[in-house]
């Protein structure tokens, strides 16, 4: 499983979410990825608006804030357990 967090340096909103995606990593494993939208101008600005931007695997998940039961609950759904 492949969680991607989209964010940028400076945003307390993806500081949160990274928080909360590493909880949710202690006790449900996938590989973290953060991509900084402020090194591509169409990420730029397609998720300006709406940092931090979540995805498993390319499934858009959430805006703004993680849930962390629900990212939990679709990581084990997908795999199965």
């Amino acid at each position: 499983m492949r969680v991607t967090l989209y964010g940028r340096p400076g945003c307390h909103l993806c500081d949160e979410a990274r928080e909360a995606l590493q909880r949710v990593q202690r006790h449900t494993p996938f590989e973290l990825h953060e991509i900084d939208i402020e090194t591509d101008d169409e990420l730029h600005k397609r998720y300006l608006e709406r940092i931090p931007v979540i995805t498993l695997d390319d499934e858009h998940l959430f805006d703004y804030e993680v849930d962390e039961q629900a990212l939990a609950q679709r990581i084990v759904y997908r795999e199965g357990r």
